[in-house]
């Protein structure tokens, strides 16, 4: 689509020489060997790589502008601005039509159930035929088509320019995952939302946060007065009940068997997922969604509110969630020969995996079976409470690598099997190799157990040693 720099250097309150306000400008780069001709490129300083030092390169591949936080002697026009991250955000809004305007985005944070709350939402888009698109962590899909992402929520020049085809395209509603990265980082200024939502908030990432509570601070950012029109919680936690009373948007809380605007009451497991009465509006509707767990009928709560927030009318909302088709890596059920269950999930935190332990109930002679790991060079604090958590409603646990990266996987296995171990409860295993771990999970499994492979859900790929090998934990030998 396009604008000029003068646009740009006016929304970033930055003095331009006359000269150059008309330039052109057609895209908007944070990687500088993807500038193209009459493109803006956003110096950003990286943790390990500084864009600034990469300014003369860009220069030569044709960009017709530079954003930095510092001048730079180059040819072309500098915008000095304090923040290279939130300038690009901005610029990259303006150069893609303002996405946001043109249609509705709905965002939702929490460390667990982003994705499932996005293809929720999703869902209930196509049950009344409405434009549509996703944007998360299994990618990005509209009008039908996938687009691979290569993260969770892109960098703002990336998220823009997505968000402006899917405008162009004629969406009419957008639901997207907002990482606390995402927040922490910036990709997500510049986006007005109609509504977000948060999930909650569990031990996860504290190797970049460093605390809980800075965690939180992160998540809580897409709460701020001037990011949405309406907020959609779930109460069910200190930190969504905490994040509700300091947020002051409109909002709605949603909540399990708890007093909430939205709330979900008589839950009952079947073959085919949970029904539940969902009481909206004071008005009391018979609900099912083809998901197990209560957890599930939570992000379920909040996908209803988040598309009542973006129009749709409660009924239709909650005769949506039925119409989820199954999610890839998210309680995948996997078919195979045996007279036993094999889920797939992408537990990775210590709530997650007890609630998808806890979602399987226990019977006499049917047996739950964990395989669990934790990835290398993340927050190593969360293990023995992983652990602890399959140890505690597992019968059989196998602890083995997920993606080990450059730490020792003997030290990863070793803080989850102290963990299952004091649970004092399972019989607890370590087999390394995963491949070897999932076989053997599938060797013990008798008729009417449950096989549990958990943390790595729809990766395509394990990262040994800082190489990336295929693996796909739902290619179970059937």
């Amino acid at each position: 689509m396009g604008t000029t720099l003068g646009t740009v250097a006016d929304r970033l309150a930055v003095e331009l020489e006359p000269a150059d306000r008309a330039l052109v400008i057609e895209d908007v780069h944070h990687d500088s060997r993807d500038v193209t001709p009459a493109s803006l490129f956003a110096a950003i300083a990286g943790a390990n790589i500084d864009g600034h030092a990469f300014a003369h390169d860009v220069v030569g591949a044709g960009a017709s502008a530079i954003v930095a936080e510092r001048d730079i002697d180059v040819p072309v026009p500098v915008l000095v601005v304090p923040d290279s991250r939130f300038a690009m955000a901005v610029a990259a809004r303006a150069v893609h039509g303002d996405p946001d305007e043109r249609m509705s985005i709905v965002g939702v944070t929490g460390t667990n159930g982003k994705t499932t709350v996005v293809h929720l939402c999703e869902a209930i888009w196509e049950s009344i035929d409405r434009s549509h698109g996703i944007v998360g962590t299994l990618g990005a899909r509209f009008g039908g088509s996938p687009v691979d992402l290569d993260r969770t929520t892109p960098e703002s020049s990336d998220l823009q320019r997505l968000l402006g085809r899917m405008a162009s395209a004629g969406v009419h509603s957008v639901a997207m995952e907002v990482s606390s990265h995402a927040l922490e980082l910036r990709r997500a200024d510049a986006i007005h939302f109609t509504a977000v939502g948060f999930t909650n908030l569990t031990q996860d990432h504290l190797d970049f946060h460093g605390t809980m509570e800075a965690y939180l601070a992160a998540k809580q950012r897409l709460f701020e007065d001037d990011r949405a029109d309406h907020a959609v919680i779930d109460v069910g936690s200190e930190a969504g009940r905490a994040t509700a009373e300091s947020t002051r948007l409109t909002t709605t809380t949603v909540g399990v068997g708890i007093d909430a605007d939205i709330r979900a009451d008589e839950l009952r497991a079947t073959p085919f997922g949970t029904e539940f009465r969902v009481t909206i509006a004071g008005r009391p509707l018979p609900a099912t969604v083809p998901l197990v767990g209560s957890f599930n009928v939570a992000n379920a709560l909040v996908a209803v509110g988040l598309t009542v927030a973006d129009g749709v009318e409660p009924q239709d909302a909650v005769a949506g969630i039925a119409t989820v088709p199954p999610i890839r890596g998210r309680m995948e059920l996997v078919p195979h020969t045996g007279e036993f269950a094999v889920i797939v999930d992408y537990a990775h935190t210590p709530d997650a995996v007890a609630a998808v332990v806890a979602s399987i109930p226990a019977r006499e002679a049917q047996r739950r079976i964990v395989i669990v790991g934790a990835g290398g060079d993340r927050d190593r604090g969360k293990r023995h409470a992983m652990g602890l958590a399959a140890g505690s409603g597992a019968d059989i646990v196998i602890v083995t690598n997920d993606n080990p990266r450059t730490e020792d996987p003997v030290e990863i296995a070793r803080g989850i099997q102290e963990g299952a171990l004091a649970a004092g409860r399972a019989d607890v295993r370590v087999v390394l190799d995963r491949t070897e771990a999932i076989a053997s999970a599938i060797d013990v499994a008798q008729p009417g157990d449950t096989v549990m492979i958990l943390g790595k859900g729809h990766e395509q790929g394990q990262d040994i040693g800082g190489t990336v090998h295929p693996f796909d934990d739902a290619a179970i030998d059937r």
